[in-house]
């Protein structure tokens, strides 16, 4: 059985889907700058955005780690326990870095036809936008609170992302 990140690097749809709207691309892994987990746990780039974003594994194991995504301002947030609850966010809600729902679909009128195209190629069950923006806010401000990504070379915390606490985000 191969991993789904491995499934989304072979299925095209699912793979084009998630670089955009999602703006997830497991070929960029490396962040622009050193970081560290203040725990001291294991970090590991697997995924980037377009803007110099970041998505992380932290501690030990496989897919099922908790996820952390570092954008390229100096903000970081613990998005997901495990790389099916990432995915079904980027499916749900592409747009959960800013932006809202009716600028997306003005832009791509297919967009719930293609989601639904690359959550079935994962064999995925998508959540709701709500269930999906609601499970991030509780993810990121319970178990995330322990996930403070540190800049090593001057042994700062990152900011929290401003997205959790703009309107709409409800836990």
């Amino acid at each position: 059985m191969g991993s789904l990140l491995d499934a989304v690097r072979e299925n095209e749809e699912a793979a084009r889907f998630l670089a955009w709207p999602g703006d997830f691309e497991p070929a960029r892994r490396d962040h622009v700058e050193e970081v560290r987990l203040a725990s001291g746990a294991a970090l590991e780039g697997f995924a980037g955005d377009g803007a110099g974003g970041t998505y992380f594994f932290c501690g030990d194991g496989g897919e099922e780690r908790p996820v952390l995504y570092a954008d390229s301002e100096g903000r970081a947030a613990l998005v997901a326990i495990g790389l099916t609850e990432l995915l079904g966010l980027l499916l749900a809600a592409p747009w959960w870095r800013g932006g809202g729902a009716a600028e997306y679909l003005a832009d791509m009128p297919d967009l719930p036809a293609r989601r639904d195209g690359a959550a079935a190629a994962l064999g995925l069950a998508l959540p709701t936008e709500a269930e999906a923006l609601a499970r991030l806010r509780e993810v990121a401000t319970g178990p995330g609170k322990e996930y403070v990504l540190v800049l090593t070379s001057e042994e700062e915390p990152y900011e929290p992302l401003p997205i959790l606490n703009a309107p709409g985000h409800r836990g």
